[in-house]
């Protein structure tokens, strides 16, 4: 895996760094450096530290039992994720703080104090409790990003039920995939969704997959309304409304959980077969995500937080609901797109909430870029006290964008590494510790013991190789549901003992680390390997380029060949002249080995609506392949447009 380029190393070789503000530094929860020396010689005793910002019924005996690949993090103690997010603040000073502002496409908001948010769970609990649900029973979750997603997530979390949310963006068959694997025995889901002004019809989607399935009821939240014109199934479906006010108004206790209980099952792709059903318990997934909220986002109660994930994602999951709440944190949720009404919608509602910590991803970045700088410069966004990314590795460009017109120069960036399976941020810098890189990811948090080492699984002082982490982590996936020998084969098959996240990294002399993307997206050209990420990166420099997205398709003398998409800034049209300049801009940067055999332009690419560049699908059309599942794209046709362009170029 290792890469041997000269060129690879000079693109690498970022010259660009940004010390912590000193300010900033001496109010920071975690500033003193030898935090990571401390965690790195004794990581359990780190974690036993920060477990005691969770509130435990009962104490844990032991920290870690670990057997690989199967880890039991915080033995014997109990606790519950909804009394941790909700209740106990509920019983302090936090009690009539906002604890979620919700702001729907259409303009209306409405604020839940963690004393209505309780009271609004509470209720919540009864309701499913009345439907059946039972501590153990899995429940499905299809909803868009409404307040009754969380409160249902919390409402199954203060039963002890196992809720999975699949994204409301899937298809009815991605939904009925998840609920046959998970046995679910009660969907909630909505009427309809709003997405840039039109309706989603969701309860028809939910319909067709819920037939012959182990779903009993249905229950619809009105998110739409009148306007959505649903039909119910008569024994099967109900209205939320209704069955929330036949629920008790009395607080419903909080099962007790055992640590390793499950708290949640969250599906993801895999890069063949069926999606797998990733298993987080309820002890150290809590500690992970909290943690990593004083940590990376340096949380403080004066603090309004906002992060644009979907809760469909994992990234909602965490840094929406379980972290920020756990930390007593207020969160603004945002149902919309980022240009409905208009383009500014994020930066109007950073300015409308005084908004001070803002996580987004690279994606949505670029295509700030794209649109200019003067939706940003219109709204005041001095609030701001620290930015993050996440999603995928950020371009230098971009990340220089973020910090000059969202940052004003002055914010720190917590570019940020992690996946669905490990639960909480992995790599990432301390802000007010780390020294930063644009593009980089810089070190892996205090606890975390990741590494990059080759084929063989010795350590890379400097250059490529796999991305591994070799020592257990309180919010890691426990297992595949139903698949134990998958998730044994996937992630600790290649290096027995150590997890392996099927990422591509490159350690620089510093030691840190650089994301380069899955290891199927490091192109191999003549005996080179590039990551897409270092192409990308050369075409995004470019003054004409908002977003680029490179690929290497099947050549009969090198191997692969590089392909690369290209998103044009407005003011700039595709041509020859354009193309050849492109090419030459990545050949000065990298070397002439990394430079693209082609150049599609495009006015956007194929995204999920988690903002995720769908390589595949454009692989799939430079290698003339079926094209696979486009469910999960925000626009299909965009992919049906690339595939005419590059078939024309082929005739």
């Amino acid at each position: 895996m290792a890469n041997d380029t000269k060129q690879l190393d000079a693109l690498l070789k970022e010259e660009r760094t940004f010390e912590p503000n000193p300010e900033f530094t001496q109010r920071a929860n975690f500033n003193d450096p030898a935090i990571y020396e401390n965690a790195a010689r004794d990581p359990e005793a780190y974690w036993d530290e920060q477990a005691q910002n969770i509130t435990w019924f009962k104490p844990y005996d032991k920290v870690l039992e670990w057997d690989a690949p199967h880890a039991k993090w915080f033995l014997g103690g109990k606790l519950n994720a909804a009394y941790n997010c909700v209740d106990r603040h509920r019983q302090g000073p936090r009690k009539n703080k906002a604890a979620l502002i919700w702001e729907g496409e259409k303009g209306g908001s409405k604020v839940f104090t963690y004393d209505m948010l309780g009271r609004e769970v509470d209720r919540a609990a009864h309701m499913l409790t009345n439907l059946g649900v039972k501590k153990g029973d899995r429940v499905a979750v299809y909803l868009p990003m409404v307040p009754e997603l969380p409160i249902t997530l919390l409402a199954c979390a203060k039963i002890g039920a196992i809720h999975t949310v699949v994204f409301a963006g899937f298809s009815a068959k991605s939904l009925r995939d998840r609920i046959e694997d998970a046995n679910a025995k009660l969907l909630v889901t909505a009427d309809a969704s709003w997405r840039r002004g039109k309706q989603v019809p969701l309860k028809a989607f939910a319909d067709e997959a819920v037939e012959n399935t182990s779903v009993e009821k249905v229950l619809v939240v009105k998110a739409v309304g009148e306007e959505a014109s649903i039909s119910l199934t008569e024994g099967r479906d109900l209205l939320w409304d209704e069955e929330i006010e036949r629920a008790s108004r009395e607080p419903f206790p909080a099962a007790e959980m055992d640590a390793e209980d499950i708290l949640y099952l969250l599906y993801t792709s895999g890069t063949t077969g069926k999606p797998k059903g990733i298993v987080h318990t309820t002890g150290g997934y809590l500690v992970g995500v909290n943690t990593s909220m004083r940590s990376v986002f340096d949380i403080k109660d004066e603090d309004v937080y906002f992060c644009t994930a979907d809760i469909g994602w994992v990234t909602g999951h965490s840094y929406i609901v379980y972290g920020p709440l756990s930390a007593g944190a207020t969160v603004v949720m945002y149902e919309g797109a980022p240009d409905y009404p208009d383009r500014d919608r994020f930066w109007d509602i950073i300015e409308k909430y005084g908004v001070t910590i803002f996580y987004t991803a690279p994606t949505s970045i670029r295509t700030f870029m794209k649109w200019g700088t003067s939706y940003v410069e219109k709204h005041d966004l001095s609030t701001l006290r620290l930015l993050g990314t996440v999603g995928e590795p950020i371009n230098p460009e971009a990340w220089m964008w973020f910090h000059k017109y969202v940052g004003k120069e002055k914010t720190p960036i917590v570019d940020t590494w992690w996946q669905t399976e490990t639960g909480c941020a992995m790599i990432a810098p301390l802000p007010g510790l780390t020294k930063t890189k644009p593009g980089s990811a810089t070190k892996p948090l205090p606890g975390i013991i990741a590494d990059v080492v080759d084929d063989d699984g010795q350590p890379v002082e400097k250059g490529g190789g796999n991305l591994v982490i070799k020592y257990p982590w309180p919010s890691m996936l426990r297992t595949v549901w139903g698949d134990d020998e998958r998730f044994r084969n996937t992630y600790f098959g290649k290096f027995p003992g150590w997890y392996l996240p099927g990422d591509a990294a490159h350690k620089d002399e510093d030691g840190y680390i650089w994301i380069l993307g899955r290891i199927d997206d490091v192109i191999n050209v003549s005996g080179h390997r590039i990551g897409t990420m270092e192409v990308e990166s050369a075409l995004v420099s470019h003054p004409a380029v908002a977003e680029a997205a490179v690929i290497g398709r099947s050549d009969d003398v090198k191997g692969q060949a590089i392909t690369a998409f290209v998103i044009l800034k407005e003011g700039y049209e595709p041509s020859n002249a354009m193309t050849a300049e492109l090419k030459e801009t990545v050949a000065e940067q990298i070397g002439k080995l990394a430079r693209p055999e082609e150049i599609y332009y495009t006015a956007e690419l194929p995204k999920t609506r988690s903002a995720k560049i769908m390589r595949r699908l454009l692989r799939d059309i430079a290698e003339g392949r079926v094209l696979g599942d486009t469910t999960t794209l925000t626009d299909p046709s965009v992919i049906e447009e690339l595939k005419k362009q590059y078939q024309h170029k082929e005739e």
